[in-house]
């Protein structure tokens, strides 16, 4: 599918954090967006990393209904404001939903930057490379990393099947930054012919288009793991160390 750049005088950046997950491979009784790191819980930090970039118009965040944890934050000093809708049964879903509410709210060819609850060491100036290299794109893009590992295929006894040439592999990760109506075609596009999507670059590639990659740093880990819990607390505590 051919795109041509959307012209838009000043498209605004929104910024959707689905939030209504609750990570069980944590085996926490807490969901893991709600666990603490340096004095904080992972949501927060991921929240405040999001409004300290300067072209953020305002942040939604997908949780769950009646989920406890939200009301018992902390207030945070955030310079956009934060508005919440209710999540859904897949991540997918609790994106939607936060698209829907936006595309009440803002034009059609805004942009909206996806972004993990569980990623709360994204650098801000890794999200303004995103902005700045896709802010002309047709279609837009996401933050990746190249892999440098060796990779193997593996069936179901875990006994490699393969190795896979690792030259052109990235590993995706977020923001993902897609026109407001054009992810949100793309979604429920997806979601209604029962595709499983696992994240906002899949949904845009299924109606033809080639999301563009933008590298990122490595540090941008996603907490999936208790251990992943100490490692996101140093890279938080030395990317403040360099920034102070």
């Amino acid at each position: 599918m051919a795109d041509t750049p959307v012209s838009s005088a000043n498209p605004r950046y929104w910024a959707v954090v689905p939030a209504a997950g609750f990570g069980r491979r944590m085996g926490s009784a807490i969901p893991k967006q709600y666990l603490p790191i340096n004095g904080r819980v992972v949501l927060a930090h991921t929240l405040e990393r999001l409004a300290q970039h300067p072209h953020i118009a305002g942040i939604v965040v997908a949780i769950a209904q009646d989920d406890p944890h939200w009301q018992g934050m902390p207030a945070m000093q955030l310079t956009v404001p934060v508005t919440t809708v209710t999540g859904g049964e897949e991540r997918s879903h609790s994106v939607l939903n936060a698209l829907d509410y936006l595309y009440q709210h803002a034009p059609a060819d805004d942009w909206v930057l996806v972004h993990d609850a569980a990623r709360p060491c994204v650098r801000v100036s890794d999200i303004d490379q995103l902005m700045m290299q896709l802010h002309d794109d047709a279609v837009g893009g996401l933050l990746a990393v190249p892999v440098r590992d060796t990779m193997k295929r593996a069936d179901s006894t875990q006994h490699v099947t393969a190795t896979i040439e690792r030259a052109g592999l990235w590993h995706a990760v977020t923001p993902q930054m897609f026109r407001l109506k054009m992810l949100r075609d793309a979604i429920a596009a997806a979601l209604a012919q029962g595709v499983r999507i696992t994240d906002e670059a899949m949904a845009i590639e299924l109606t033809g288009r080639r999301p563009r990659l933008v590298e990122g740093h490595a540090d941008n880990i996603k907490i999936t793991r208790h251990e992943d819990l100490q490692l996101a607390e140093w890279f938080l505590l030395q990317q403040q160390n360099k920034n102070s």
